[in-house]
């Protein structure tokens, strides 16, 4: 294990005690494997993190809690470590807890260890569950703000959440649809969710039946739900729903997973007339260049991790309130003729 960062600085960024990292720098010996990785991911953390490390400026410290997709997490590792040097002089690190799939009971652990280690914020995204607002209200009560991120816990003592307003999001992807798939003749769409639990899908799919309510009564809803986001488990659900609804020509995806849903309709040999995702991650982009995908609903992520660690900031003191409650990040329609700038090709 290489030495680049004092002992002291890895155990911080870790979560554990000094005593383990010394432990674990002399091999490992006693230490539980699971504790040896975490060691280890908080060097990675420290090194794609070293402008911050060692600045003058007062320092803060903040987790990052997220159960979904790599795909999806990784996006907003990299969106957020990218805005943490433009803090200054303020100094934020983060420590990830990044999992693609969790039970409530593991996330409500994490989230007691990082009120009992000491954070100074944690930015959580995670299931709409009464355990989770429980452990939720502990870290408020302990002076630790949470930020939920992408989806809300709406019920919970969260400080505030960052993200896009996902009623709008789902009235915007029935807007699409219905005008690619107009007519009087009744059809149906596909509506995916990575699981019910999560109050930003539930928003998102409610918005998309009240638009079609208003405006399009010719489409019909399909739903499957609890694949996760993840390919092996979304892959299976639509191939099922392809098989009992012969009548599917389109697919507003809210959860994820899309190359395997693409994969299910090439696999039934059907064809998707049309096809709504969300985020622009690798997957997306792919699939947005092969025609695949017609449109995604995006938010800039750069932003909403600026304004998340910003709020943290007001609630520790370091930022004055805003005068104002901050809009929600703007829904941006992309399609493979107006990817942002910044956004690289596949």
């Amino acid at each position: 294990m290489a030495h680049r960062f004092p002992l002291k600085v890895v155990a911080l960024q870790a979560g554990v005690s000094l005593a383990t990292v010394e432990r674990v720098v002399k091999g490992g010996a006693g230490v539980h494997a699971s504790t040896v990785r975490r060691v280890l991911q908080a060097q990675e953390e420290l090194a794609r993190q070293s402008a911050q490390v060692g600045l003058s400026g007062k320092k803060f410290m903040i987790d990052v809690l997220m159960v979904a997709p790599q795909r999806f997490t990784e996006s907003v590792r990299q969106a957020l470590e990218a805005e943490l040097p433009a803090l200054h002089p303020a100094v934020l690190r983060a420590r990830f807890h990044l999992h693609e799939t969790l039970d409530p009971e593991r996330i409500v652990e994490l989230l007691e260890r990082i009120r009992k280690n000491g954070s100074n914020g944690v930015l959580l995204k995670a299931p709409d569950l009464p355990q989770v607002a429980d452990a939720v209200a502990k870290l408020a009560s302990a002076g630790i703000p949470v930020v939920t991120l992408v989806t809300d816990l709406p019920g919970s003592r969260r400080s505030t959440y960052v993200g896009m307003d996902n009623r709008a999001a789902g009235a915007t992807a029935a807007y699409l649809l219905g005008q690619w798939l107009s007519g009087a003749k009744k059809q149906q769409v596909l509506v995916t969710l990575s699981s019910n639990r999560y109050h930003g899908e539930e928003e998102r799919e409610l918005g998309f039946r009240r638009a079609l309510r208003e405006r399009h009564r010719h489409l019909r809803i399909v739903e499957v739900s609890e694949g996760h986001g993840i390919d092996g488990a979304t892959g299976p659900l639509v191939r099922q729903a392809l098989r009992e609804h012969p009548g599917l020509v389109g697919v507003y995806s809210i959860g994820g997973g899309n190359a395997a849903i693409v994969a299910a309709f090439a696999q039934a040999g059907r064809r998707c007339h049309v096809f709504i995702g969300h985020d622009l991650d690798a997957d997306n982009l792919a699939l947005l260049h092969a025609g695949a995908i017609h449109a995604v609903l995006h938010h800039d992520l750069g932003q909403d991790m600026r304004r998340a660690c910003q709020d943290i900031l007001r609630a520790q003191g370091a930022l004055p309130p805003l005068k104002h409650a901050p809009s929600l990040s703007a829904i941006q329609v992309v399609t493979p003729y107006n990817l942002p700038a910044l956004t690289a090709r596949p």
